[in-house]
């Protein structure tokens, strides 16, 4: 995980459109940047569905929340309409931003041991700086925590 004080590295990726989006396009804005393992699972489907209820206290603090997946673009569009989730969605296939905001993992489930998306938050202040960064996060109540940390 990254640590709060440093600069949050800056990358582009497509939107669940396909439009490219760069972390710094979000300058002067709070940001949630949130790391999910994959759309339409039960967890993720909890975390994007409370970011998208409370979205607009989000707006209203000044604040835009990002999720990211290595999910496709296209289904990460499903997502979107199916949940009508009012924020963006980026797709990172090969894992570089994973990778960059150290959430690709070694993981342990039933002793067994594999590689995967650790659920991950961060808040990025308005200069692009990390203000808190929670790895241990549980997926129904991190809207909620992260709207108080605000």
């Amino acid at each position: 995980m990254l640590e709060v004080g440093i600069k949050a590295p800056d990358f582009t990726l497509s939107d669940q459109n396909g439009d490219t989006r760069r972390l710094s396009d979000y300058l002067g804005k709070k940001v949630v940047l949130y790391f999910y393992p994959k759309a339409m699972t039960s967890g993720c489907t909890k975390q994007a569905c409370g970011f998208g209820e409370l979205y607009p206290s989000f707006t209203e603090k000044g604040a835009v929340v990002i999720g990211v997946s290595r999910d496709p673009s296209a289904s990460l569009k499903k997502f979107e309409e199916k949940y009508s989730l009012p924020f963006t969605l980026l797709s990172d296939p090969e894992k570089s931003v994973h990778i960059l905001y150290d959430v690709w993992k070694e993981k342990k489930n039933y002793g067994k041991v594999s590689m995967g998306v650790v659920r991950t938050t961060y808040l990025i202040d308005e200069k692009g700086i990390i203000i808190r960064a929670n790895d241990k996060v549980k997926a129904a109540e991190d809207p909620e925590k992260m709207l108080g940390e605000i």
